[in-house]
């Protein structure tokens, strides 16, 4: 593990990064203060979200890493044809159309570089005992329920499971022109950005002049309303999120028998040192904590959702489903006594036509970076984007959904609200890359101050 030992998590009393003193006091649209989140989730969250999402029923989870990209041919993480990401061996794909619009980058790079990041960005498909019948029974039951979402990536002949701790959230090498095509896609076509965002440049343009001593421009667009800000700051913490745990899942040094992972600063300091980033790194940072508090939020008010007592976390094991229920009903009493929750009837309040409107340009928007995951070169990264971006969206569907969850009937499915198991799974796991986030920010707060 990256972590450092439970002994750091000691110092809560300590002002936050000395590298970041702006990181604390209360977030930007909303009553909560940094401060008590480290404390609620380190202290009280942290531990069973891990417990949770470590039982059968959140560890698997059914994917199609094989959808081809619908807004560009898929340049994988290099044009090298074998460098290329293999799939997981039960499903069958034909080879992607290669994109020649970064031949040029990608032949620069080193063999080397290729086989790593073809063996770090590849999915270890094995799913340890269990059996293809095993997963065929998780999906009649689920077919059985009465959904209220159309099902998508997981109904199709090319999806399988993934067993997500075999296949961990950490540095695969994936990075370059191909990386930044996807979030630039998600920034700039699919976004709306708030007043004023430094954006790395383009690496596929080869900077000139002035541009060349620059590591950030700068964006200036009109000051944004409440839901738009939201949305913004939405995919911003998700953003970050993943780069706290590439940096804190970092590929340290290779060996014949167990390669060595941990942290590694400097690339953390790279991606939101204030000073490396002319101040968008404390933004960026806050931007998490603001989504942890949506996503916790979201699991606050679907508890009722599970607490009726015909909801059953099926996995064929009567008492393994069982415990694993009581350890969600325990964790979303925790959710649910947080003092300082995230009050989202502050959004979309205006004129019923306006709001309306708004809510279906935010549902929209973030629908299309759903669909942008299927961009992502790396199998590994398009995994866990997939996953996140999954889990975010059903904790938007819970939050909007308050007058359905309340109407639940208390012996029968709901046509008006209704979870999947995908959903639940990307909903628990999402939340969960978003608790260790913010337990590994306190690891790197130690490590910058033996720097110092």
């Amino acid at each position: 593990s990256a972590l450092l030992p439970s002994r750091v998590l000691s110092q809560q009393g300590v002002a936050f990064f000395c590298c970041f003193p702006q990181l604390t006091g209360v977030l930007d649209d909303c009553f909560c203060d940094i401060e008590s989140i480290d404390v609620f989730n380190n202290f009280k969250i942290y531990p069973r979200i891990q417990k949770l999402t470590e039982r059968d029923y959140f560890r698997y989870y059914r994917v199609n890493l094989n959808r081809p990209c619908p807004f560009w041919a898929d340049d994988g993480h290099c044009s090298i044809k074998d460098c290329q990401v293999e799939p997981c061996p039960e499903v069958s794909s034909t080879n992607p159309q290669l994109s020649t619009l970064y031949s040029q980058v990608a032949n620069a790079i080193t063999d080397i570089d290729c086989e790593q990041a073809q063996d770090l960005g590849a999915i270890n498909s094995t799913l340890s005992n269990y059996s293809k019948e095993a997963f065929e029974d998780w999906a009649r039951h689920d077919d059985a329920q009465d959904h209220f979402c159309e099902l998508d990536d997981e109904t199709s002949p090319d999806a399988d499971y993934v067993d997500l701790l075999l296949n961990p959230e950490r540095y695969t090498g994936y990075k370059g022109p191909s990386a930044w095509r996807v979030w630039n896609s998600i920034y700039e076509e699919n976004c709306f950005k708030p007043r004023s965002v430094y954006r790395p440049l383009n690496p596929l343009v080869p900077p000139r002049g002035k541009d060349a001593l620059l590591a950030y421009s700068l964006l200036r667009v009109t000051c944004l309303c409440l839901e738009k800000r939201v949305f913004y700051r939405l995919i911003s913490g998700l953003h970050s999120s993943i780069n706290i745990h590439l940096c804190a899942e970092y590929l340290l040094a290779e060996g014949w028998s167990k390669s060595l992972w941990g942290p590694n600063v400097q690339e953390f300091r790279q991606r939101f040192d204030p000073a490396e980033t002319k101040g968008e790194g404390t933004r960026r940072l806050k931007n998490l904590y603001f989504l942890y508090l949506i996503e916790l939020r979201a699991l606050s008010k679907v508890a009722p959702y599970f607490d009726r007592a015909f909801v059953n976390l099926y996995t064929g094991d009567r008492q393994e489903d069982r415990a694993t229920k009581e350890l969600l009903l325990q964790f979303f009493n925790e959710t649910k006594a947080f003092p300082m929750h995230f009050d989202e009837k502050s959004m979309f309040a205006g004129q019923k036509i306006e709001a309306k409107t708004l809510k279906e340009e935010f549902r929209l928007h973030f629908k299309n970076i759903s669909r942008i995951m299927d961009c992502v070169g790396c199998s590994k990264c398009r995994l866990w984007g997939k996953l996140q971006t999954q889990g975010l969206g059903t904790a938007l569907k819970i939050l909007f959904s308050e007058k359905e969850i309340k109407n639940l009937p208390e012996h029968s499915p709901s046509k008006g609200f209704q979870l999947t198991r995908q959903d639940i799974v990307a909903l628990l796991n999402s939340f969960g890359r978003l608790s260790t986030s913010i337990h590994q920010l306190h690891s790197f707060r130690a490590l910058l101050k033996e720097k110092r």
